[in-house]
C-alpha cells in the first residue's frame, strides 16, 4: 500500500472509531481541517462516501462497515510489519566491525566478542586493532571502543567505565630510566602526566602500551601502563607513584550519521554491558 494511501486510511479509521472529526483530530494530534481533508481524499480515491454526515457525527452505513473492518486489518498488518522490522533491526546478526586500541583488543574485547557471537544469530565480529582513531564517517568501523577524556566530535555514544593506569617498573631489577610515549599516545593524558611529573630522562619510547609493557619487562625502563595490561604480569611491579595514577573514561561510540540506528544502539548497549561486567579488571587490573 502506498504510504499516502495508508495515511488517509488511518484518518478514516480514527473517525470511525471516535465517531466525530473533532475526536479523531484530538487522537491524531492534528487540526479539524486536516482530518476532513484526508477523509475526503480517501473517499475520492476509492469512489465511495464511507461516512454519512449527521448532526450527531459521522455514521457508518451498514453496507460500508466492511471497509472499516478492512481498515482495521490493514492497521494490524502494518503494525506487525513494523514490529518484525524492528525485531530484525535489534537482533545481533550480520557483520559488525569494532575498532579499539591494542590494550582492549589484547585483554577484554576477545572475551566480549566471544559472548556476542554466542548470543548472535549468524553474527560476524571484525575486531580492528589500532591506536589511531579510524575515520568512522568512511564506514571503516561501526563502533569504536576508546579511552578519552571526552567523546570526540562527530561521534555519539555512551561511557562504559574508566581505564585505570599507573606507573610500573621491571620486577627483575629497579631502574631509574623511563620509557616515553610516541605516535598517538604522545597526545594523550599520559603524556601530559609524564611531562608534568618529570620522571627523568627517557631511554626509549613506543606508540603502543602492549609494546611498552614488553620493554618494561625487559628492564629497559619504567612506564605508565594500563592496569589491565600490567597489574597481573609477574614481570612487572607497581612503583607506588600516586601522582601518576590516572583514570580515563571509556567510550563506546559510533559516527553520528549512523549511530542512531536501533541496530547499532543495541550493539553498543551490549558492548557497554560487557565492559561494565569487567569494570574491576579494566579500572584496577583485578584478575579476570
Amino acid at each position: 500500500m502506498h504510504s499516502q494511501n495508508w495515511d488517509d486510511l488511518r484518518f478514516v479509521l480514527a473517525v470511525a472509531e471516535e465517531g466525530s472529526v473533532s475526536a479523531a483530530a484530538r487522537r491524531l494530534r492534528v487540526n479539524h481541517a486536516t482530518v476532513l481533508r484526508r477523509v475526503a481524499a480517501f473517499e475520492t480515491r476509492v469512489g465511495l462516501q464511507v461516512f454519512e454526515r449527521t448532526a450527531g457525527g459521522y455514521v457508518i452505513p451498514p453496507d460500508h462497515r466492511r471497509v472499516i473492518e478492512a481498515a482495521r486489518e490493514a492497521a494490524a498488518a502494518i503494525a506487525a510489519v513494523e514490529r518484525v522490522a524492528q525485531g530484525v533491526e535489534m537482533r545481533l546478526t550480520g557483520r559488525l566491525c569494532v575498532t579499539s586500541t591494542d590494550t582492549f583488543c589484547q585483554t577484554v574485547l576477545p572475551g566480549l566478542v566471544r559472548d556476542l557471537t554466542a548470543e548472535g544469530d549468524g553474527l560476524t565480529v571484525e575486531l580492528s586493532c589500532t591506536n589511531t582513531r579510524l575515520d568512522l564517517s568512511r564506514m571503516e568501523a561501526d563502533i569504536t571502543v576508546r579511552p578519552a577524556v571526552r567523546l570526540p566530535e562527530g561521534l555519539i555514544g555512551e561511557q562504559a567505565g574508566v581505564l585505570g593506569l599507573a606507573a610500573y617498573g621491571p620486577a627483575m631489577a629497579p631502574t631509574a630510566g623511563w620509557l616515553g610515549l610516541s605516535g598517538p599516545l604522545n597526545r594523550s593524558r599520559m603524556a601530559e602526566v609524564m611531562d608534568r611529573e618529570g620522571p627523568g630522562p627517557l631511554c626509549a619510547a613506543a606508540d603502543s602500551f602492549a609494546v611498552l609493557r614488553e620493554m618494561v619487562a625487559e628492564g629497559l625502563g619504567n612506564a605508565i601502563l594500563p592496569d589491565v595490561l600490567a597489574a597481573q604480569d609477574p614481570r612487572l611491579v607497581p612503583l607506588g607513584r600516586p601522582e601518576m595514577r590516572l583514570e580515563i573514561p571509556i567510550w563506546v561510540a559510533s559516527h553520528a550519521d549512523i549511530g542512531g540506528s536501533s541496530r547499532l544502539r543495541a550493539f553498543r548497549a551490549r558492548i557497554r554491558a560487557g565492559l561494565q561486567d569487567r569494570a574491576a579488571r579494566i579500572a584496577r587490573g583485578a584478575p579476570p
